[in-house]
């Protein structure tokens, strides 16, 4: 089957893109033709990110650190350098803290919001004078349900994610008129990381089994699964069609229902 080249041309910045759902995304836009800068803070991992998609098309790195304005601003410099202005942003990376909340500390606090919220931020504004000057553009911002719904323990991690969907809805409204589009997709529980050390912390403080956790988190998905990096990167890839222009400001669950029912 031939691939759509429907994102030829198109530059897209992909932030924590080298694993996971990031790199999923980074892998179905390089398959649809855009030249693609993968983003984080290892260099050994975005090296092998990077050789893994050499094949699909123009793909490149640039490390640093979302949390630190200079850091983003310097990274954007290097990717507009080598492929052009950024017309797709796709704000993926994220961490998440575990802990209940009456023994969260203020840096882990800190560091939530830093990651989830404030790098989103960061880079939405590297991205957007260029987008608006061309008048075309596509962020999509990788949230959570936990943006959409409450979790216990993991308090922190909610309000950023709440915050990224606030963000995201006040900035459709910014670019109504100018050709740019902010959508946040919201994964449920996805088999990343991310879920493999929520897995590894349930068995340490409940002794239950790493099966038996991972049944507990799956099961909070009606399909009764852990929906994978695969089916968050379609979403992505989706909006940022060409054809996706009249879908901005929305927050889409990706999770079998949970948030529906939950």
């Amino acid at each position: 089957m031939t691939k759509s080249k429907s994102l030829e041309g198109k530059h897209a910045l992909v932030t924590g893109g080298s694993r996971g759902i990031g790199y999923a995304i980074a892998q179905r836009l390089t398959d649809m033709g855009a030249s693609v800068t993968l983003v984080g803070r290892g260099v050994e991992s975005l090296e092998q990110a990077v050789a893994k998609l050499a094949d699909s098309g123009q793909v490149a790195y640039a490390s640093g650190d979302i949390s630190q304005q200079a850091d983003v601003r310097r990274v954007f410099g290097q990717a507009k350098d080598r492929f052009g202005p950024v017309d797709i942003l796709i704000n993926n990376a994220g961490q998440a803290v575990s802990e209940r909340f009456d023994k969260l500390d203020e840096a882990d606090w800190q560091q939530m919001i830093a990651v989830n919220l404030t790098g989103t931020f960061h880079c939405m504004q590297a991205a957007l004078t260029d987008m608006l000057e061309r008048r075309w553009g596509r962020i999509v911002n990788v949230a959570s349900t936990a943006g959409l719904i409450g979790y216990p323990y993991v308090s922190a991690y909610c309000a950023a994610k709440h915050g990224v969907i606030g963000l995201t809805r006040a900035l459709a409204l910014e670019t109504a008129t100018k050709g740019v589009t902010v959508n946040a997709v919201c994964p449920g529980y996805t088999e990343t990381e991310i879920v493999h050390e929520a897995i590894a912390n349930i068995t340490q403080k409940t002794g239950m089994s790493a099966e038996q956790a991972m049944a507990k988190l799956a099961g909070r998905n009606p399909q009764g699964r852990l929906i994978q990096p695969g089916e968050v990167a379609d979403a992505v890839a989706w909006l940022c069609q060409p054809g996706a222009a009249g879908i901005s400001g929305q927050a889409i669950p990706v999770d079998g229902g949970e948030v529906m029912v939950g």
